[in-house]
C-alpha cells in the first residue's frame, strides 16, 4: 500500500457516493487514475494514465496542497489495516481497537459518546463506508450525509478541488433521498459500533420538517444535525442570515422531531454570531456545530472561468481553523457557558493539537472533515493524540473545555 504514500505529491481520496466516485474525484497530481468500484471506499485500483475511469470518477489533483504534514504517511496505517481485515475476515470486530470511555469520554446534549471526535456530515457517507477502512468504533460519533425528501444528484463536476490550505467544494447536498436512506442506508449504519447523528437539510421548512419527523421516530438516530447554513446551493443559506427566519425553522422542527436531541449547524460568516445562537437554542435547539465551510471562489486564470462548476463553493481545512477557534471562543465565553449549550467545533481540524485548540476554546466534540480526505486514519491519530495530552494536563477531557488561560479576555 505504500503506493498510496505519494503520488506526485498528491493522495487519492475515496468516494462515499452512492454511485462510487460520483461525489468526489478520485486521483492525484500524477498520472495516475483510479477506477471506482460502486461501493466507494475500497474500490479505487491504480490505473495507468489515459484509461479509462469507471463510475463516473472525475480525476483532479485534488488534495496535494491540503496533505502538509500528515502526507507522508497518508494511507499507511488504511493500507496495512484494510488487509490485516482482509486476512481475519468475520473475526475482525474481535480485534477493533476501542477507545472507551474514561478520559475522553463526553455527553453531547446528553448523549454519550466514547470520544469526542465526530466525522462531519458528507465526509463517511452512509456510514458503513467508513468502516471498511477503520472500525467506526474509533470514532465517537458519525454524521451521515445530509438527507433531502427527495434524491438530490448534486451539482456537475467539478464539485470538489484542492487550494492552497485547504479544499473547496460545491456537491449540493447530492443523496439518495428521504425513502432508500431509511430502508436502505440507516439499517447498514446501525450496526456500526459508534453513535450515529442524522443531518437533516431541505429547501423550505416544509422540507426539512420531512426529514425530521422521519428521523424523529428512527431509533438508529442518537441525534440530529439541521444543515441551516450550506453555502453549495443557490437557497441553502437562506436560514442562517436572520435570526428570526432560522429561529422559525427550529421551532418548526422542533415540533415534528419530538425529543430527540438536537444540534445546529451554522456559517462561520455570521454577521450576528451570538443572536444567531441564540436564535437557535431558544427554539428548542440542544447544541451547536460551528462551523460550516467558508464561502469561496477559485477562478481559472488561462480559461478565466470559475474552477467549480457551479462558481462558488464551499472553503475547508488547515487555512479556516484560527477563524473557527475565535469563533467558538466567543460564543463559548459570551453565551454557551452560561447556558450549558455544547459546541461541535469544526473546521480545519488535522491532527490532535488542533482538536485541542479547540476543546481549550470550549468546544465539546471536535469534527473531522477535510483530514479524513487527506488520511482516513487520522480521527484514530488525533483520539490518541487527545488521550495523551489529557494525561499531561493531569485532567479528564471534559474538564478542558473551555479552559483557555485568557486573563481579562472576553473571547
Amino acid at each position: 500500500m505504500a503506493l498510496f504514500q505519494h503520488l506526485g505529491g498528491g493522495i487519492g481520496i475515496a468516494s462515499f457516493d452512492e454511485t462510487g466516485a460520483k461525489q468526489f474525484p478520485a486521483t492525484a497530481h500524477a498520472g495516475v487514475e483510479f477506477y471506482a468500484f460502486s461501493q466507494g471506499f475500497g474500490g479505487f485500483f491504480p490505473r495507468t494514465s489515459g484509461m479509462q475511469v469507471g463510475a463516473k470518477a472525475e480525476p483532479s489533483h485534488v488534495v496535494g496542497g491540503v496533505g502538509l504534514r500528515h502526507e507522508a504517511e497518508a494511507f499507511d496505517t488504511f493500507g496495512v489495516f484494510a488487509h490485516i481485515r482482509r486476512i481475519i475476515g468475520p473475526g475482525a470486530d474481535r480485534y477493533r481497537m476501542t477507545m472507551m470511555d474514561d478520559p475522553l469520554g463526553i455527553e453531547l446534549a446528553g448523549v454519550r459518546l466514547r470520544n469526542p471526535v465526530i466525522a462531519a456530515a458528507g465526509t463517511c457517507g452512509y456510514g458503513a463506508e467508513f468502516d471498511r477502512v477503520l472500525p467506526a468504533s474509533a470514532l465517537g460519533a458519525i454524521t451521515l450525509k445530509s438527507i433531502t425528501p427527495e434524491v438530490r444528484d448534486g451539482n456537475q463536476p467539478w464539485r470538489i478541488l484542492d487550494a492552497k490550505a485547504g479544499m473547496l467544494n460545491a456537491i449540493g447536498l447530492a443523496n439518495c433521498g428521504l425513502e432508500a436512506f431509511l430502508h436502505e442506508k440507516l439499517p447498514a449504519a446501525a450496526a456500526l459500533d459508534t453513535v450515529l447523528i442524522g443531518s437533516i437539510a431541505g429547501h423550505s421548512v416544509e422540507e426539512y420538517c420531512t426529514v425530521a419527523k422521519a428521523f424523529g421516530t428512527a431509533d438508529a438516530l442518537s441525534l440530529v444535525e439541521v444543515n441551516a447554513s450550506c453555502p453549495n446551493t443557490s437557497d441553502g443559506r437562506q436560514f442562517s442570515a436572520d435570526p428570526s427566519a432560522l429561529g422559525e425553522l427550529i421551532e418548526q422542527i422542533r415540533r415534528v422531531l419530538g425529543e430527540k436531541p438536537m444540534l445546529v449547524k451554522l456559517p462561520p460568516d455570521m454577521a450576528d454570531p451570538l443572536g444567531m445562537c441564540s436564535a437557535a437554542v431558544d427554539a428548542g435547539a440542544n447544541g451547536l456545530t460551528l462551523s460550516n465551510t467558508w464561502p469561496a471562489l477559485a477562478i481559472d486564470v488561462e480559461s478565466r472561468k470559475p474552477r467549480l462548476s457551479r462558481g462558488s463553493g464551499g472553503f475547508s481545512g488547515p487555512g479556516i481553523h484560527p477563524m473557527v477557534v475565535k469563533l467558538i471562543r466567543e460564543v463559548f465565553v459570551n453565551f454557551a457557558r452560561d447556558r450549558k449549550v455544547p459546541i461541535v467545533g469544526l473546521g480545519g481540524v488535522l491532527d490532535w493539537e488542533d482538536a485541542a485548540e479547540f476543546v481549550l476554546a470550549g468546544a465539546t466534540g471536535i469534527g473531522l472533515g477535510t483530514a479524513l480526505f487527506v488520511d482516513p486514519a487520522s480521527a484514530r491519530k488525533c483520539v490518541k493524540g487527545l488521550q495523551k495530552w489529557a494525561n499531561r494536563q493531569g485532567e479528564p477531557l471534559h474538564s478542558l473545555i473551555g479552559a483557555m488561560d485568557d486573563p481579562g479576555a472576553q473571547g
